[in-house]
């Protein structure tokens, strides 16, 4: 392991580098339980074995080729209600970095927080929470974003890459500490109350917000409709096209229908 430090105020002072890793977001929660790090903790590796994604879903990373980390927080301040303010967050640093480095109006926030440029996902997000009574309090935020790889071998159906995009090559260390910077900053948005401002934002960011586009529901039926927003406890507002009725969906209750 080697520990280094991000020229930020608090994600990724401390950075905890390791060759290999089953899981930065395991890792992470083991930490957690043997002590109290420092909040912006991070957990990287160039190499994560069996990457976690939602649900129990893998995620595919080849070595030193992408971003793959964990970040620890303390997001004491927040009800475990509004424990979907932190996924926004979280999602608009994600965002405001590819917004750096390839066109802003490609880029997207698949809900509830998966990154895609076009209709192909370049990142995902992991958060997993630990509860204490009516308050978060501890938070593990693991991030992955393919940068350098190009061919994906896993079965996901539309990966992409800073590279298959632009045909460039990135410095991924480079790329970790704009992100942490990033993170740090909607993370502060968030202490700070500016949920307004998230909202808004992520609302802006969201993908194919307010077009008709063809969904499933978990028992299998399919239907038109369009996002309409997401509700404060997370669940997203889908207007059905042949009805006019809106419906509320947690996670997993819908998808979209992908070509």
């Amino acid at each position: 392991m080697q520990i280094k430090t991000y020229n930020t105020l608090f994600i990724g002072k401390v950075l905890l580098d390791f060759p290999t890793l089953p899981s930065t977001n395991t890792h992470a929660i083991d930490l957690l339980a043997k002590s109290t790090p420092m909040e912006g903790t991070v957990i990287s590796t160039p190499h994560q074995a069996a990457g976690k994604g939602q649900y129990g879903s893998s995620w595919e990373s080849e070595a030193g080729k992408n971003i793959t980390l964990s970040i620890i927080l303390y997001p004491t301040f927040l009800a475990v209600r509004h424990q979907f303010m932190l996924n926004k967050a979280i999602s608009l640093g994600v965002f405001d970095v590819l917004s750096h480095y390839l066109p802003a109006d490609r880029i997207s926030v698949k809900w509830p927080n998966d990154l895609y440029v076009d209709d192909h996902k370049i990142g995902g997000i992991l958060i997993q929470n630990s509860l204490k009574g009516s308050k978060i309090n501890s938070s593990v935020v693991g991030i992955g974003l393919n940068i350098n790889q190009i061919n994906f071998l896993s079965d996901a159906p539309n990966p992409t890459s800073f590279t298959l995009i632009t045909g460039q090559s990135y410095p991924v260390e480079d790329l970790c500490l704009h992100l942490c910077k990033t993170i740090e900053l909607r993370y502060l948005q968030l202490r700070n109350k500016k949920w307004e401002s998230l909202d808004t934002d992520y609302l802006y960011s969201l993908y194919r917000l307010g077009e008709y586009a063809e969904f499933q529901e978990a028992n299998a039926v399919k239907f038109q409709g369009k996002i309409c927003g997401v509700a404060e406890d997370g669940k997203l507002e889908v207007e059905h096209k042949n009805t006019g009725k809106l419906k509320h969906y947690y996670f997993k209750e819908i998808k979209f229908v992908l070509e």
